[in-house]
């Protein structure tokens, strides 16, 4: 299942994955990525509700955009290889 989950996503996970040579990598930076894609899901949800409740669309952009961060996140902490956490984390 993972292999056909990172086949999906290979466009989002090739170019953070692709390169040589040394890269820093600690296991605390993927976990700090998985809370980062749950604080931005939590923020994409409160962004939608108050921008529906207010009846303002231009407030769904702020949701857009915190949704793309959470899947972001959710994708290369999940699925991604270690060069691809350094590489998010800019230790590359």
């Amino acid at each position: 299942m993972k292999a056909q989950l990172r086949q999906l996503f290979a466009p989002v996970l090739r170019p953070l994955e692709a390169g040589e040579g040394a890269f820093r990598y600690q296991a605390l930076h993927r976990t700090i990525l998985m809370v980062v894609s749950g604080l931005a899901l939590v923020l994409a949800a409160v962004s939608a509700y108050f921008s529906l409740s207010a009846g303002l669309t231009a407030g769904l952009l702020a949701t857009a955009v915190f949704l793309s961060l959470s899947g972001l996140c959710a994708v290369v902490g999940l699925l991604g290889t270690d060069r691809a956490v350094a590489r998010l984390w800019g230790n590359h």
